[in-house]
C-alpha cells in the first residue's frame, strides 16, 4: 500500500485542521489505517486508527473526544479531523496502514508502531499558543 498524506500547516489554538491520507496499490477491505505523530526529541506516538470495512475507531487517551478518523471507500482516503487543537497536538503526523490478518484482533493492538508496514510520509501540523 502506497500512502500519501497532506492537509498539514499552521493554525491557532483552539482551530481546527483535517488531514488526509490517500491510499493507492491494494484494496484496502482487509486492512486498518492509523495515524502516528512524532514530535521534536520524542518518539512516535499513536493518534488513532480505524479499520476500513467496520469502520470502527480507536484512539489514544490524549486526542479522544477531540480528533476522529473517518474514510471515504470511494476515493480510498482516510482523513483525521483535529478539533480543539493544543500546542502539545504540534508534530509530524503520519498516516500507516496495518493488514489484519484475524477478525478478532482488537483494536488496541494498532496502537504499536511494529503492526503497520506501510507508512506515508509526514505532515506538519504546528499550533500556535
Amino acid at each position: 500500500v502506497q500512502l500519501q498524506a497532506s492537509g498539514g500547516g499552521l493554525v491557532q489554538a483552539g482551530d481546527s485542521l483535517r488531514l488526509s491520507c490517500a491510499a493507492s496499490g491494494r484494496t484496502l477491505g482487509s486492512y486498518v489505517m492509523g495515524w502516528f505523530r512524532q514530535a521534536p526529541g520524542r518518539e512516535r506516538e499513536f493518534v488513532g486508527v480505524i479499520n476500513w470495512s467496520r469502520g470502527t475507531t480507536y484512539y489514544a487517551d490524549s486526542v479522544e473526544g477531540r480528533f476522529t478518523i473517518s474514510r471515504d471507500n470511494a476515493k480510498s482516503t482516510v482523513y483525521l479531523q483535529m478539533n480543539s487543537l493544543k500546542p502539545e497536538d504540534t508534530a509530524v503526523y503520519y498516516c500507516a496502514a496495518a493488514p489484519v490478518r484475524s477478525v478478532i484482533t482488537p483494536m488496541t493492538s494498532f496502537a504499536r508502531r511494529s503492526a503497520y508496514n506501510s507508512w506515508g510520509q509526514g505532515t506538519q501540523v504546528t499550533v500556535s499558543s
